[in-house]
């Protein structure tokens, strides 16, 4: 009987360490787990913030292609040569930018196909991604496209500009040359001409002969010495010192339309009326003794 007895308590001592032992594992392999769950756990938030940065990085990229699409449709083609070569830059370094993140989506993809964080929301959140990036992938490819149009636009317009501006030179030249014609053509309209001499220095210039005195066709068609007469402008000869106590108008003005006074002891004329004074003829011959 002892020895049955002695038998239950090694037997009930055995059994006591072996549930100690199995205790001692299911303790470690739980720790393991749950180690393993943590790892695997900030893993899965790492790809989490991945994830939400790479969304804020897109939403960022939006904005640049938003500003792009800015600059092209209120500036067009006043932009300069530089400013169009900047936004070509632009354009491109945003393509080559969303290559990257297109790559960085299906690894983070990969990533959390396997990890515990990846469900429907995820997936959910990674499709519109690719649909964004698709999207501003176009949205830019359009931006080359009316960059590269506004850039052939712009050529036309410079071409036209061009043309336009030797036209706009032909143009002012052609009018300033009808200007300095005008302007010489009324020049000589008001351009007139007056001889003062003695009978003797009048005679000897053919501007008279015998007794009398050429009128006007005579005058142009005869061989008088026309360097006797001063040229003048009607506009601006009112007066004409006469330097001498007697004076007498040979050519046939209207004789209302000026004066013979004396001034300081000698005679001088003046024209009253310039309009009416040389309707007659533009040249002026005076007799003085």
């Amino acid at each position: 009987m002892k020895k049955i007895l002695n038998l239950c308590v090694v037997a009930a001592l055995l059994f006591t360490g072996c549930n100690n032992k199995e205790k001692e594992e299911q303790l470690r392999q739980a720790q393991a787990v749950a180690e393993a769950s943590r790892e695997e756990l900030a893993d899965a938030l790492s790809d989490r913030d991945q994830l939400l940065s790479l969304v804020n990085d897109i939403s960022s990229s939006m904005d640049q292609i938003k500003q792009l699409e800015n600059i092209l449709t209120v500036n067009g083609a006043s932009e300069t040569p530089n400013r169009r070569e900047q936004v070509r830059a632009d354009i491109a370094a945003i393509q080559e930018t969303l290559v990257q993140r297109r790559q960085q989506l299906e690894d983070l993809e990969k990533k959390l196909s396997s990890s515990n964080l990846n469900n429907n929301k995820l997936q959910q959140t990674i499709s519109s991604l690719r649909a964004q990036i698709d999207n501003q992938s176009n949205e830019i490819a359009q931006l080359r496209g009316n960059l590269d149009q506004a850039k052939t636009q712009i050529g036309k317009l410079d071409a036209q500009v061009d043309s336009l501006n030797t036209t706009v030179t032909e143009v002012t030249a052609a009018r300033d040359s009808t200007d300095k014609q005008n302007e010489e053509l009324i020049n000589e309209l008001n351009t007139c001409y007056y001889a003062i001499g003695t009978k003797n220095e009048l005679k000897e210039n053919n501007i008279i002969e015998g007794g009398g005195f050429l009128r006007k066709t005579k005058l142009m068609e005869g061989d008088f010495d026309k360097a006797f007469f001063t040229k003048a402008d009607k506009r601006t000869l009112t007066t004409i010192d006469l330097n001498s106590n007697k004076a007498q108008v040979l050519t046939k003005q209207p004789a209302n339309s000026y004066n013979i006074i004396d001034a300081d002891g000698h005679k001088v004329l003046q024209i009253t009326n310039p309009a009416a004074f040389w309707t007659v003829s533009n040249y002026l011959v005076i007799k003085i003794d």
